[in-house]
């Protein structure tokens, strides 16, 4: 519908007693909660309460990283929302072609449908968890956000043989009860410092490998995607370009969990 509880507000809808009875027989009215809940946040913000009950963080904090601190020429290339059958196996062929490791936050109920994909592919890779349905974590309570990831686990440990050390919220949407649930089961967060423009060079697919190539500096944290509108063809068909781009730059592709493991310690004053 495109109607945010914004726009309810400054429109007419709610001039008049009877115009929620009225929409709601137009639209149903189960379509009301989502008029009335919070309006999409946009990508990389985010927001929930960290929870409202007593919930007790072993070391009262929670490692959230979008770029890694470290002098050592090494990038993270990350794909999100798989697996799926239209770009995975074109990603994984790319990758396997350029000896290139990524690491793949993976979509539970997609691991579960489509895990076959992915069978004996992986061992170069890493697995990340990305929750079950693809949900707003930004929305969900503290219960819902550990529901969300603990399927998701159990997926990824059942079907690739893998155990995810990492998450990403969808979206990058992330609340305190995301936090909170990450760090009760063990979980660092992951987003990112680049990303593929596939919607800013359609035309120019060789635009978007510039930008990628030039643009990543040691510690970058570069998301794509393995799953969607087929726009991520501008960067999927070109992920050798890219790869071959940063690594003539002197860089090393690694996982994240390799990148992370370079990270540099803050100098102490």
């Amino acid at each position: 519908m495109g109607i945010t509880r914004r726009g309810l507000l400054r429109g007419t809808l709610l001039a008049a007693g009877g115009a929620v009875a009225g929409a709601a027989a137009v639209v149903g009215a189960e379509k009301l909660p989502r008029w009335f809940g919070p309006d999409r946040q946009p990508i990389g913000g985010g927001y929930a309460p960290g929870s409202d009950r007593n919930i007790w963080a072993d070391d009262g904090q929670q490692s959230v990283t979008w770029h890694v601190n470290t002098e050592q020429p090494l990038v993270a290339l990350t794909f999100d929302d798989g697996p799926g059958p239209q770009y995975t196996p074109k990603v994984l062929d790319a990758l396997d072609r350029a000896e290139c490791p990524a690491t793949f936050f993976m979509v539970g109920e997609r691991v579960k449908k489509h895990h076959a994909l992915v069978e004996g592919r992986l061992d170069r890779h890493e697995v990340g968890n990305h929750t079950w349905s693809h949900a707003d974590l930004a929305e969900q309570d503290f219960d819902g956000v550990t529901s969300q990831l603990r399927r998701t686990h159990a997926a990824i440990v059942k079907y690739t043989g893998k155990t995810p050390r990492l998450m990403r919220p969808p979206w990058g949407h992330l609340g305190g009860s995301t936090l909170l649930a990450a760090n009760a089961l063990g979980y660092n967060v992951a987003l990112w410092s680049h990303q593929m423009r596939e919607k800013f060079y359609k035309n120019d697919p060789a635009g978007n490998v510039r930008y990628i190539v030039e643009g990543v500096r040691p510690g970058a944290v570069i998301l794509a995607h393995d799953v969607g509108d087929p726009l991520r063809l501008v960067s999927i068909d070109h992920l050798g370009p890219i790869i071959d781009g940063i690594r003539a730059r002197g860089l090393k592709l690694v996982t994240l969990s390799e990148l992370l493991a370079a990270r540099q310690q803050p100098v102490q004053h």
